[in-house]
């Protein structure tokens, strides 16, 4: 399923992610200060709590992107957080582990993991859990997704709470592709520790495009006109998805890779695509 949605175009940024004079900024204070809560011992296990300001819609997760490394973290994902609790929404904006600072196989995924378990000891509502993440983000949020589906003892197996549906943002949903094809250089292959024939066992496990279809809805937002992360890593998931019977839609915007996360933008609607991706559950 195709749709088609129009965003502000924004500068083009380049390959080594410097953020152009319209990026989102990452400084953008909340209206109501998060609060900082630690779901694990290691310093980058914490996430920040936005709550609303009044009765909550649901309960959202945010998982910022960077190409898994260390330099980008979770202050990439307070401009959405904070605009979705202005809008009614609990935000849970994860930080996480990540290349460089003790991150990689496994140990970014079982935090992200962790991060969404957590969930279950704070006093919101986890009934229908979307999650949101942009770029590294949106596959670390569509893997999450699927861990009820991984195999027993694989790393973030054995989900405590379940995501109702994801909103990937120009996400890297095909990693074996990006190892290949060298999307953000070899993020992918620092992340998992090498390639996917040193590593086949890995990429099984890590790789949403190798997991469709998923139990839940994914909508897929991105720009035809992104230099980070081409199109095709969400064109090709949503085909997969679809041919093997699962529900995943691409949301076409204009823009670069960074006007998705960008609340201005028409690119981000207010957080619509948290309703679309509710909307899509099958009844």
């Amino acid at each position: 399923m195709l749709a088609t949605a129009t965003a502000s175009a924004l500068v083009a940024c380049s390959p080594s992610l410097a953020r152009s004079d319209r990026t989102p900024d990452p400084e953008q204070e909340a209206s109501v200060a998060p609060t900082r809560v630690a779901y694990g011992p290691e310093p980058q296990q914490f996430g920040e709590l936005h709550r609303p300001d009044g009765r909550s819609r649901g309960t959202v997760v945010v998982v910022h992107g960077g190409f898994w490394q260390d330099r980008y973290d979770l202050r990439y994902g307070r401009p959405l957080a904070a605009d979705l609790a202005a809008r009614g929404w609990t935000a849970w904006n994860i930080e996480y582990r990540r290349v460089g600072g003790g991150g990689g196989w496994p140990t970014t995924f079982t935090d992200v993991a962790a991060a969404v378990d957590h969930l279950a000891r704070l006093d919101v509502d986890t009934s229908a859990v979307v999650a949101v993440g942009h770029s590294a983000g949106g596959h670390l949020a569509v893997w999450a997704a699927g861990r009820g589906g991984l195999p027993e003892g694989a790393p973030g197996s054995d989900p405590v709470v379940e995501l109702a549906a994801v909103v990937s943002q120009a996400g890297v949903l095909d990693l074996t592709a990006a190892a290949d094809q060298g999307v953000g250089g070899t993020a992918a292959l620092d992340l998992m520790g090498g390639t996917p024939e040193q590593h086949p066992d890995r990429y099984r496990l890590a790789d949403p495009a190798l997991a469709v279809p998923l139990g839940v809805p994914v909508v897929c937002v991105h720009s035809p006109a992104d230099a980070l992360v081409p199109i095709d890593q969400s064109r090709r998931y949503v085909d997969a998805s679809t041919a093997a019977g699962g529900h995943a839609r691409l949301v076409e915007v204009e823009g670069d890779h960074f006007a998705v996360i960008d609340p201005a933008s028409p690119a981000w609607d207010g957080g619509r695509f948290v309703e679309v991706a509710l909307s899509d559950r099958p009844d």
